[in-house]
């Protein structure tokens, strides 16, 4: 009789400390939408990223406001999610997006029940992966919509017999992202990147981000600690001021080591998500005949002398541009000779 007693008190401690806890979350967003802070969550609250993940998403029936801001752990946002490697053409995608009015040429989309958090501008370099362009917006455009974050997409595609060049591609696309509206945050998202955790959560934060931190195909481990590629992310006052990506790394290889250092020599450092958050499956895919950077050593040996030379304020461009439903295409023919760089 007294150990049933006690396990119904306890039941009650539980049921009453998790509606405790649902008002305190409740207060907190209430709060953050008239106070500044950067956090869905009242800066006192004090919990580490992990224990946030894993308890205070918003509950179900959690009500919120179009005149909000749009909360960052939404309920939508379930974690892990089905991942669907297999081919499907553009016009199959084509057709399935087409049954969403609110998606706009160009792959533009907002959240109508809440004011978005961040305004994101999801660039792709591309050469020749036409299959795998419809994988990616068959899992990204909706784990976007679930994140109630403004976005669209821009594919910036690589024209001509250079080698190719991801780093320029992505300058590329940010100068004329920044053409169609004031986005505050970008993306950097290889086209074979295929995000696992809806909760691996798009806008940007006071520090870089390096959202592809566990990939399949490296058994899900951390190559090393300077490993920065697949998908990162900036905002536009960070990438600015690290002057961009740089534009001297012809071939596959070496230029999100020298991004990682142009983050750090900014005074940034790169965040990550915790635990099983930022899983990725990687489209299985051969370089087809791109070749390998054999300079990348030298030039990063030169990183911090190259920074302030060799980027954004160097960059010229002739672009093609197009219309697709799903994005924005920039094709561009590059040279070395568009971004010289002066001795240093």
């Amino acid at each position: 009789m007294m150990q049933a007693q006690g396990i119904m008190i306890r039941e009650n401690m539980r049921t009453i400390g998790a509606q405790v806890y649902e008002q305190v979350v409740r207060s907190a967003y209430a709060k953050r939408n008239i106070s500044g802070n950067d956090s869905d969550y009242a800066v006192d609250l004090n919990h580490n990223e992990t224990f946030l993940q894993t308890t205070t998403f918003l509950p179900e029936d959690f009500t919120y406001f179009p005149n909000h801001t749009c909360p960052e752990r939404l309920p939508s946002m379930k974690g892990p999610t089905d991942v669907n490697m297999s081919e499907i053409s553009m016009e199959e995608i084509h057709q399935f997006f087409s049954q969403d009015p609110t998606i706009k040429l160009g792959g533009h989309w907002k959240p109508k029940d809440c004011v978005p958090r961040w305004k994101v501008a999801i660039l792709i370099p591309f050469r020749n992966r036409y299959e795998h362009l419809p994988v990616l917006f068959r899992h990204l455009i909706p784990m976007l919509q679930r994140q109630r974050l403004q976005f669209a997409f821009y594919v910036i595609e690589q024209a001509g017999t250079q080698p190719f060049n991801r780093a320029m591609l992505f300058n590329v696309g940010f100068r004329e992202a920044m053409k169609d509206l004031d986005w505050d945050c970008l993306v950097f998202h290889d086209v074979d990147h295929i995000p696992e955790n809806d909760r691996n959560y798009y806008g940007c934060g006071q520090m870089p981000r390096h959202f592809a931190a566990k990939l399949d195909k490296y058994m899900y481990l951390l190559p090393y600690n300077e490993f920065f590629g697949g998908v990162s992310g900036l905002t536009v006052e960070q990438f600015k001021k690290i002057n961009g990506f740089p534009n001297a790394f012809w071939g596959w290889g070496g230029e999100d080591d020298d991004f990682w250092n142009r983050v750090h020599y900014a005074g940034y450092f790169v965040t990550r998500p915790e635990g099983d958050t930022g899983k990725y499956k990687s489209i299985p895919h051969h370089h087809r005949g791109e070749v390998q950077f054999l300079g990348r050593y030298a030039l990063l040996r030169k990183s911090k002398e190259r920074q302030g030379l060799d980027g954004l304020n160097n960059l010229n461009y002739y672009p093609n541009i197009t219309y697709d439903a799903l994005y924005k295409n920039i094709t561009v023919n590059l040279t070395p000779e568009l971004a010289l760089v002066n001795e240093y």
